[in-house]
């Protein structure tokens, strides 16, 4: 495992990180063009891992949420693992900027009354969401606030 893979995050060494945090997991400039990509991890890895229909409600409700806080939003795609999600901004962003983009988001999903998107028209499985389920992972993730940019467990 000494070998440093194409992706950044196989380098990270999961069993010492301490969910929930929220981390910059590559920065990119492209001829010019910074791209910064977050990590916002919401479970412990290899220890806990979100329902399927909480990833799913939370991927749409952070996508469309998240774009009424800042124009820089790309993307925001779950992580296979089902521990968190990825967060893709144009521009050189931090952490500590971020954070609080975040924290509104998950306060926004707090408000709803409905999952954004989740029919047969607009998403490839309208049926598959739990607006119960994000909004628990939300309000988890919220009470920790005070953690999230601590990325690695305290020794």
């Amino acid at each position: 495992m000494n070998d440093r893979m194409n992706v950044e995050s196989f380098n990270l060494d999961h069993r010492t990180v301490a969910a929930p945090y929220i981390r910059v997991a590559d920065r990119k400039d492209l001829d010019g063009a910074v791209l910064t990509k977050f990590d916002i991890r919401f479970t412990q890895p290899n220890v806990d891992a979100l329902e399927s229909e909480t990833v799913h409600s939370l991927e749409h409700m952070m996508a469309e949420f998240s774009r009424n806080h800042s124009e820089d939003i790309l993307d925001i795609s779950p992580m296979g693992c089902r521990t968190g999600f990825y967060m893709l901004m144009r521009g050189d962003h931090t952490t500590e900027e971020v954070a609080p983009l975040v924290e509104a988001t998950l306060n926004d999903l707090l408000e709803a009354s409905e999952v954004p998107a989740a029919n047969e028209v607009q998403c490839g499985w309208g049926a598959h969401h739990s607006l119960e389920g994000a909004k628990a992972a939300a309000k988890t993730f919220l009470a920790k606030k005070s953690e999230w940019l601590q990325v690695e467990q305290a020794a």
